[in-house]
């Protein structure tokens, strides 16, 4: 059963040892058959000494912070100290302990969190499906009935958020490895602006495009981990929907969407039309660019080649094929080349930024696509990358725009997870969040049904 929000577990985690015995049913149920694949390390000890010092500040009347005691999974790509960084894959397995935490982690352990275990992921993080073929693939809990794609690259982030092991997932988003598998496990992700969170300890995939970042059950949530991940929280207005103005971009992130996709949008639309937000087509031609400023080769293939190339030459029949065969385009790529596409980019974004001025938001579905069956993608490599770019496509433009974004769910009771995607130009976090919140309560009632 999924964890209550932050708020809920405050009001109810009251009596004596009651974060330990929560931590307890927690280290439990992610060991159950349900959780196979989720985590790739349990940090049990270092998590109940967390639990028990909430406790010891319940009993003395001391105030606790927002997650003190309370279960955080972390991505694989994290840096603790005193545990390997698999970053997802077989090539780290002899790899030493990290000496120290990553600096996120390092706030999420100051601030009392009980921190889980390394939550499973994508190798080395690239790739939108969630398949690991190095530790497992952690099973979408949205549908008992039928197997089907987390979404990645935060796989195990995701899932140990849905499956209720922890309150919040700490993960990664680069292309959309936060927000894919929100809207696919039914969740709450929140990319922030890349620069407001540090990477310092987190094993890169690009270090252009890397945004350290969570997956929660709720907006509120989300807002909270955000203030400890950057050290500050956001100063969030009180937004209604009346006045919203969200542009409706005409390109590209409305093709070839799933019926199901398109229903759930569609009456979220009506839905938010009809409580005062204005809805306004906007062609931005500018999203048909991005494929083309983006070679040769891609900033993630890239830089990713740059972190990976003696392995990529000597050792690569031990990487994921799949990500290996992402990663090469970056290996003949010239600095001339690299240089071009950052000047590109550049000026894309400015003019991208232009054109959204005026907008609260831009909005559309965060994947146009229902979380798909794992079978037919695990042995199918043309299945898979299809898969893949769709599972990216809507979620990529945030990142390429050094944006922000929240994946909302959006479908109604009954129905597969539908994430809905806002998203706003670089630094506009706060302003973004105002409009998330106001949006998420006006879904409510949808989603109760």
């Amino acid at each position: 059963m999924p964890l209550p929000t932050l708020a809920e577990l405050r009001r109810t985690l009251v009596t004596p040892g009651c974060h330990e015995a929560l931590l307890d049913q927690v280290l439990a149920a992610a060991q159950a058959p349900a959780a196979a694949h989720v985590f790739t390390a349990l940090f049990a000890e270092s998590a109940r000494a967390a639990a028990r010092a909430a406790d010891r500040q319940l009993a003395q009347g001391r105030p606790l912070a927002a997650l003190a005691g309370l279960p955080v999974s972390v991505k694989g790509l994290f840096d603790v100290a005193g545990q390997v960084t698999l970053a997802g894959s077989a090539l780290r397995r002899a790899a030493p302990p990290a000496q120290q935490d990553a600096a996120v982690v390092a706030r999420l352990r100051a601030e009392g969190a009980a921190l889980l275990g390394h939550s499973n992921l994508t190798e080395f993080a690239f790739s939108g499906v969630g398949i690991n073929p190095h530790h497992g693939t952690p099973v979408n809990p949205c549908d008992p009935a039928l197997a089907r794609i987390p979404g990645g690259s935060s796989s195990g982030a995701a899932v140990s958020v849905a499956l209720g092991l922890a309150v919040a997932g700490l993960g990664s988003d680069t292309g959309g490895s936060i927000r894919v598998p929100a809207a696919l496990c039914g969740l709450v992700g929140f990319k922030n602006t890349a620069a407001r969170t540090p990477l310092a300890g987190a094993f890169p995939l690009s270090f252009t495009l890397d945004t350290a970042c969570a997956i929660t059950r709720s907006v509120a949530d989300c807002m909270a981990v955000d203030a400890v991940l950057a050290g500050a929280p956001l100063a969030v207005p009180q937004r209604t929907l009346a006045g919203l103005r969200l542009a409706l971009p005409q390109t590209l992130l409305l093709d070839a969407l799933e019926p199901a996709v398109a229903r759930a949008f569609e009456r979220t639309l009506s839905r938010l039309s009809a409580g005062g937000a204005q809805i306004v087509p906007l062609p931005l031609a500018e999203f048909d660019e991005i494929a083309q400023i983006n070679q040769p080769g891609g900033f993630s293939a890239v830089e990713a080649w740059a972190t990976h190339r003696a392995d990529m030459l000597a050792r690569r029949a031990e990487f994921d094929p799949r990500v290996a065969s992402r990663i090469a385009p970056g290996e003949g790529v010239s600095a001339a080349d690299y240089i071009v596409m950052v000047q590109r980019r550049r000026d894309w974004i400015a003019r991208v930024a232009a054109r959204l001025h005026g907008f609260d938001a831009y909005v559309c579905p965060t994947v146009p696509l229902l979380a798909p069956p794992l079978a037919p993608l695990l042995h199918d490599d043309e299945a898979f990358f299809a898969a893949n770019r769709l599972l990216l496509r809507n979620t990529f433009t945030t990142n390429f725009l050094d944006g922000c974004a929240f994946s909302l769910p959006c479908q109604a009771a009954g129905e597969l997870p539908v994430g809905l995607m806002l998203a706003a130009p670089g630094g506009h976090d706060a302003a973004l969040a105002g409009v998330a919140l106001a949006v998420e309560a006006a879904l409510a009632a949808v989603r109760a049904g």
